[in-house]
């Protein structure tokens, strides 16, 4: 069974129709991609998927439990968490502080301080940074923060919005060697990404969005040798 699920999602922003009754699920352990232009409605999926947006028909289900309805910190708690576009970390707290606030719904303490040892060990440069101020960090750097934030909530699913946008090529990878790394590891990720020959080359499969609906889709290697994903999406 999926461990999570989108049925017939239509979402709208007064009387824009961003999302036009998508279909997809995300099979446990695997990084699952959606791709598509700006405005496609990538970031809308995810934000209602996470609680953020509130869609006007359609299901989303996380293991056998319907979560459409349901407030942004009840998903969470669940084990649904995104890292959102542009990091968003708080930039007047420390590196630690931030990592705490991923934890503000667990009560474990042993548990915790395992998880921000598996972090430092994951991120070595935020161990060394952990007492520096989150806005004081390399955009790398903050992206390695975002990441690690979410992972202390010990989320079933971690849903990335575009985590490569703005990184030099070199941090880029990094970021994806991550994500698969994490992934070995039995995380099951939702990825949003413009990079679509990076996020496919990871991913086990892959959806591709145009203006709200899902127009193709299919293993990532299969997608990645498609003629219409590489004319509009590889640059090929």
């Amino acid at each position: 069974m999926p461990v999570l699920e989108v049925e017939g999602l239509h979402v709208f922003y007064g009387a824009i129709h961003a999302i036009k009754g998508i279909s997809f699920k995300v099979e446990q352990g695997q990084i699952v991609t959606l791709i598509g232009a700006n405005g496609a409605g990538k970031t809308t999926t995810l934000s209602t998927i996470a609680g953020l947006v509130k869609p006007k028909r359609g299901r989303i289900v996380f293991n056998g439990k319907d979560i459409q309805n349901l407030p942004p910190h009840q998903i969470n708690r669940m084990g649904v968490c995104l890292v959102p576009e542009g990091r968003r970390i708080f930039p007047n707290l420390t590196v630690m502080e931030n990592l705490m606030m991923g934890a503000f719904n667990r009560k474990d303490k042993d548990g915790i301080k395992q998880d921000l040892e598996w972090i430092f060990t994951l991120f070595p440069r935020l161990a060394e940074r952990k007492n520096q101020l989150g806005g004081t960090l390399s955009g790398g750097e903050q992206q390695m923060l975002a990441i690690s934030r979410a992972l202390m909530s010990r989320p079933k699913v971690l849903m990335m919005d575009e985590p490569s946008l703005g990184l030099a090529p070199i941090l880029v990878e990094e970021v994806f060697e991550i994500i698969k790394k994490l992934n070995s590891e039995g995380m099951t990720i939702l990825l949003v990404e413009q990079n679509a020959v990076g996020a496919l080359n990871i991913s086990h499969y892959g959806y591709v969005l145009e203006t709200g609906n899902i127009v193709l889709e299919g293993p990532a290697k299969e997608l990645l040798k498609n003629e219409q994903v590489k004319k509009a999406y590889l640059g090929l």
